[in-house]
């Protein structure tokens, strides 16, 4: 571990699978004390180290040239994108994002709320309680204020309502297999609402195991690879520690407005309502959760009321995106730190220093080594953390203070 201002040579190990790489640096290490090994850049993700690899950053247009590539046939095709294809890795063109290249792609962005049947004085909990509304709202992200969809899935019958597609249904399990077919058939690129990763995805998700709904957690773009819930602790300097869950949803981007709130801005209240009221000057329907149940029991009527309740809490995250920009905020922070936009939502600040350095220091022919962690008690602990050179300073010096 130093630095030399020639040129020395090292050994490149590629490994088949990414996750055989922390066993492999675990077994090189194991051998330092013997034979000296120090490992280089083998805790990067395998996402990044490709895109840093082929010069690619997060959120820029792609090429692929022609006869570079075979389209595959609907017989062993294993995604549900309307293209798929084969091409060597190599073969993929990156763009700078100047010129027509600088324009965000057209994306489909869907927001959903579903509404529970919860008991008195309990907290909807999925093996006790229905889902007795989905309400979905599509819109371009060039337009996301304004939806070129809409619609609400309801147990038992509802009022027209304008502009909405009503789909009323007998049973639960018919509810949401619809809603699924609906949400693959719409196909978005990026999947927010409100709360929606900690509570309405996995709602839904735990709430088709209890009724034995064995197809329904593949929401992602690959055919074979279900949607689980993981449970995570995040941890940092920036925005303290939060619990939260994990999806894994391919191809799709989760953007849950309540978690890029809580990360951006310093608000006294983050309900939807008070949000809504802080930014759009607007409010969520009147209606107070104690008496959800009772609408969906009642009529018609009284479930139209619920609906536009249900509608408006998935129209509002929507607007709120617009307002903030948050779409175009994160994908132009994703194309100068060249990190995938998922990671401005659910890593830290490190993660975006370090892919640029990491790109600079390959511009440079430097590569970046691995530090040992070591105890809880211990000042440094990370891949970009330096012994301080101590001493006084006559120019400034730029710090990285974040964890």
């Amino acid at each position: 571990m130093y630095y030399t201002t020639s040129k020395v040579t090292f050994l490149r190990i590629n490994l088949a699978l990414p996750t055989i790489v922390p066993t492999a640096r675990k077994l090189l290490e194991s051998w330092s004390e013997q034979y000296n090994f120090t490992t280089y850049e083998s805790n990067i993700p395998f996402v990044l180290r490709y895109m840093i690899d082929q010069g690619m950053g997060g959120g820029t247009w792609l090429e692929i040239p022609p006869n570079k590539y075979t389209l595959r046939t609907s017989n062993n095709c294993t995604t549900r994108t309307q293209l798929e294809l084969n091409v060597k890795y190599d073969s993929i063109i990156a763009h700078d994002t100047y010129g027509k290249y600088s324009q965000i792609a057209p994306l489909r962005v869907l927001s959903f709320d579903i509404e529970c049947a919860g008991r008195k004085g309990h907290f909807p909990t999925p093996d006790m309680d229905s889902v007795i509304q989905i309400a979905t709202c599509l819109s371009m992200s060039d337009a996301l204020d304004t939806p070129i969809y809409k619609s609400v899935h309801t147990l038992n019958t509802c009022s027209p309502i304008t502009g909405a597609h009503i789909h009323s249904f007998d049973r639960e399990e018919d509810l949401l297999r619809n809603w699924q077919e609906l949400f693959l058939e719409i196909d978005p690129d990026v999947i927010t609402g409100y709360n929606i990763i900690n509570f309405d995805f996995p709602y839904l998700i735990e709430r088709a195991v209890v009724l034995h709904i064995h197809t329904f957690p593949y929401f992602g773009r690959i055919h074979a690879q279900p949607t689980r819930i993981r449970k995570t602790t995040f941890s940092s300097r920036a925005i303290g520690k939060q619990e939260s869950k994990e999806l894994n949803i391919e191809g799709r981007i989760q953007f849950d407005l309540l978690l890029a709130l809580r990360r951006d801005y310093k608000l006294r209240s983050y309900t939807l309502n008070a949000v809504s009221a802080e930014f759009l000057k607007q409010q969520k329907e009147d209606v107070h959760y104690s008496i959800i149940t009772d609408l969906q029991n009642g009529d018609q009527e009284t479930r139209k009321r619920l609906a536009e309740y249900c509608l408006k809490d998935s129209l509002l995250p929507l607007r709120l995106m617009s307002k903030l920009m948050f779409l175009v905020n994160y994908v132009e922070m994703s194309r100068v730190t060249g990190v995938p936009i998922n990671y401005l939502l659910s890593r830290g600040q490190s993660i975006k220093v370090l892919s640029q350095i990491l790109r600079r220091s390959r511009e440079e022919g430097i590569i970046v080594p691995v530090l040992p962690r070591t105890g809880n008690d211990s000042k440094y602990e990370g891949a970009t953390i330096l012994e301080p050179k101590r001493g006084y300073y006559s120019d400034p010096i730029a710090t990285l203070d974040f964890a």
